[in-house]
């Protein structure tokens, strides 16, 4: 993670502790994003504030689309899409259809514009709401930049609607106890990958 991105995270989370939290973001029991807009999620009015939008490094996309083997028969759900560029450069680089989940209006109405701008609008399309309530079952991967925690929050709904064989790559965060399949190093960057299994281990399935 680069230092700027480090920082972020670290003042975003003093914020929480003093009862701040993001401009977008989760419901009001879950942690904030990476992202440090937390597109995607949900809070309460009176714990929104402007933080700064910090979006996945275009390198780091393209090694998590190539991470998840992102080829033309797939479905890309990402979670918290921000201005829609993961989506947008898979389905620019390798044909597949894209999803972005996002609470963020401005940010819904960024990424509408930023595909119609790459040519790619008939490819993806972008939803304006909270990820914990959104249907991802279409998806055949599904990729992320969330914190530790708020990826453990997400991980029973990710068991529950998709396919085994499904992979899911974070940028950044882990999921806890789930083992990743493989990570990647990219000069203060990571990235994870994992495949939803055929069965569900005990310790996970919480």
């Amino acid at each position: 993670m680069s230092r700027l991105r480090f920082l972020s995270v670290v003042l975003l989370a003093l914020g929480l502790l003093l009862g701040q939290g993001p401009r977008s973001g989760y419901a009001q029991q879950t942690d904030t994003t990476a992202e440090t807009t937390i597109p995607g999620l949900k809070m309460p009015p009176e714990q929104e504030s402007d933080v700064p939008y910090v979006p996945t490094p275009k390198p780091v996309v393209d090694r998590m689309l190539e991470l998840a083997d992102v080829d033309e028969t797939d479905v890309i759900y990402d979670l918290g899409s921000g201005d829609g560029r993961i989506v947008i450069r898979a389905a620019r680089t390798h044909g597949a259809r894209g999803v972005g989940i996002e609470i963020d209006p401005d940010l819904v109405k960024k990424a509408r514009k930023n595909a119609k701008e790459a040519g790619v609008a008939d490819l993806v399309e972008f939803r304006q709401g909270d990820l914990f309530e959104a249907d991802i079952s279409e998806a055949t991967v599904v990729t992320l930049y969330l914190l530790p925690s708020v990826n453990q929050k997400l991980r029973p709904i990710l068991f529950e609607q998709l396919s085994p064989g499904t992979p899911v790559v974070s940028h950044d965060f882990d999921m806890g106890q789930w083992t990743p399949d493989r990570t990647v190093d990219l000069e203060g960057d990571t990235v994870y990958r994992w495949t939803i299994p055929e069965e569900i281990p005990e310790d996970l399935d919480e």
